[in-house]
């Protein structure tokens, strides 16, 4: 351990020095007086505001409507400091998003899940693989272009503050919330992908936020229907958990979410995740990691905070914790009321208060709000979905594309004109995917080169009697694609398919036939039916995935990624086939 310390301490003198240096950069003396005269000029009631950030969808709302009049209370009366955008239509968010501005005395600074691109929750603009596959790649050139397309096109939104990368290390496959968003199981890649990504992002115009803190990796639990526990020591998180998000502060990331996790062996009081601890904002991120830049909590209405707390616990434990902003608050009038008493009764001091909105102040003066608050609509449909950023997207996925395994050495398919090709979408549910019904792209895709091709489709409905027709059906194809869509979504819970979809899997793969079996999503279905004889990996499930994997197996495009996860007792990371 000695011999660790000294290289730990120098990164820490590190990350502190360039952190600390990069939270003032772009703030020029114009910017540094109008952060004087407005925290100058502001009440404690505008302070408090400025410190809640609640949620809208991203839809056309018309200003007498109920849905306007409340973000208009939310804005006039309790001065809230940002709203988070929710998906929808990017014309009616921009111009939502100017009608707000104009109701604000301070800018709004407004935040985005941009996880897989703006085209994730944006109909139009880019959508682009999230972390696993980028982190497949192990291209952070790639992963800095990811930042920047997320950037151009987000601050052309109005959103200035993307909530990614997500630097979680992903080291437990039975994790239904983080998985695929993580870039993978080794610190260092993680590590580096991400420093790649911050950059990209922050080069370009928006605040990247490292997430979340001090890691959602090892867990089981969704933090959305639960409090995930991670009961590790201090040891364990400095070699695991926390060297990517040192590197993410020695990078210059602007901003860090924490996340609804219990730490028992850091957090003393009983049931008290790392979002309202104390311990672990101001002692472990601030004080140890030397963090300077805004730290958010992880949304207050999950159950990991709301089934515990009352909204005005939540917060007040928050703000006096070292959070700066309370993200989608269960409610804002008792958050807001909550923090008032607080302050007026000395529980919290009004220079904590003042620590907070001097830091949000100078992330929006170094944002450009002081000077541009509002969004230029002409500007959407040159700026948003542009061919340049497809045809760089189009490239992240492709590349991604990782073949695990190859028994029968299948991949590419080499298809007779007279062979009947089987296709057989299978998912872990009918409903609850953004980009219409999974495996319709890939099929056709596929009939492009091959028409005598056949597809059937299989959900968690599908009954016993339909899956043992579609096994004779599978025994008088001459070829078999077996396409397994698993989802990683909140309030989902588990990444498996169900004991009738797993029998059928294992069913296809005794055939003595060709046969290419792929997984849209988690990449960990390989430990539910391990005889699989081919394993061709997405890590994503949009359409761009979809004709990604057909070009790979139709032998269009070459394949190869590498495993950015174990599939423990059966391929390390860095395991992949080229072809």
């Amino acid at each position: 351990m000695r011999r660790l310390l000294l290289p730990c301490v120098a990164l820490f003198l590190f990350a502190f020095t360039f952190n600390a240096a990069a939270q003032k950069a772009g703030l020029t003396s114009d910017d540094q007086e109008w952060v004087r005269q407005t925290m100058a000029g502001m009440t404690m009631d505008e302070k408090i505001g400025q410190m809640i950030c609640p949620a809208l969808s991203a839809v056309f709302t018309n200003v007498e409507s109920e849905t306007f009049q409340e973000i208009q209370r939310n804005i006039v009366e309790f001065h809230v400091g940002g709203y988070h955008a929710f998906a929808g239509e990017p014309a009616a968010l921009a111009l939502l998003l100017n009608r707000m501005q104009e109701l604000a005395r301070v800018p709004l600074m407004i935040t985005g899940d941009l996880e897989g691109g703006p085209g994730l929750v944006y109909a139009g603009a880019t959508r682009l693989p999230r972390a696993m596959a980028l982190g497949a790649t192990g291209n952070e050139e790639l992963a800095h272009q990811a930042g920047k397309i997320t950037a151009v096109e987000g601050r052309a939104l109005g959103i200035a503050i993307d909530f990614y990368p997500v630097v979680d290390v992903n080291n437990n496959p039975a994790n239904p919330i983080i998985n695929i968003r993580s870039f993978g199981e080794d610190p260092a890649l993680v590590s580096r992908m991400a420093a790649a990504y911050i950059r990209g992002v922050q080069e370009n115009g928006e605040i990247a936020t490292a997430k979340h803190f001090p890691g959602h990796g090892d867990t089981s639990t969704d933090s959305h229907l639960g409090m995930p526990v991670m009961d590790f020591s201090r040891e364990r998180l400095n070699q695991i958990e926390l060297p990517p998000f040192q590197t993410s502060i020695a990078a210059g990331v602007g901003a860090i979410m924490v996340g609804h996790i219990g730490l028992p062996q850091l957090e003393t009081e009983t049931g008290i995740p790392a979002t309202l601890s104390r311990t672990m904002v101001t002692g472990v991120l601030r004080s140890d990691l030397h963090f300077g830049g805004m730290v958010f909590t992880d949304a207050m209405d999950m159950q990991g905070v709301a089934a515990h707390f009352t909204p005005e616990q939540a917060a007040v434990r928050a703000v006096k914790a070292g959070i700066d902003v309370i993200l989608l608050p269960v409610s804002v009038e008792r958050t807001f009321n909550g923090l008032k008493r607080a302050v007026a009764s000395g529980n919290i001091s009004s220079a904590r208060i003042d620590e907070s909105v001097q830091r949000i102040l100078e992330a929006k003066a170094r944002l450009g709000l002081n000077t541009k608050r509002t969004i230029d609509v002409s500007e959407l449909d040159s700026i948003l979905g542009s061919a340049e950023h497809k045809r760089s997207a189009q490239t992240m996925i492709e590349q991604a594309i990782t073949l695990v395994r190859d028994e029968k050495s299948a991949v590419p398919l080499k298809l007779g004109d007279n062979q009947r090709v089987l296709i057989v979408t299978i998912m872990d549910s009918a409903s609850g995917w953004r980009d219409g019904t999974p495996g319709q792209a890939f099929r056709q895709e596929f009939v492009k080169k091959h028409r005598n091709t056949i597809s059937v489709q299989v959900d968690e409905r599908t009954s016993r009697d339909a899956l043992e027709i579609l096994k004779k059906l599978a025994d008088a194809c001459d070829v078999v694609v077996a396409n397994s869509f698993i989802r990683i979504a909140a309030y989902k819970g588990s990444v498996a398919l169900n004991e009738g979809q797993l029998d059928l899997l294992e069913y296809l793969a005794k055939l003595p036939k060709p046969a290419v079996f792929s997984v849209f999503g988690s990449p960990y279905l390989l430990h539910f039916v391990p005889d699989l004889p081919s394993y061709l990996l997405t890590y994503e499930y949009y359409p761009e995935a979809e004709r990604a994997a057909a070009r790979a197996m139709l032998g269009i495009i070459p394949v190869g990624g590498k495993l950015p996860v174990s599939l423990p007792g059966l391929y390390p990371i860095g395991a992949g086939l080229s072809r």
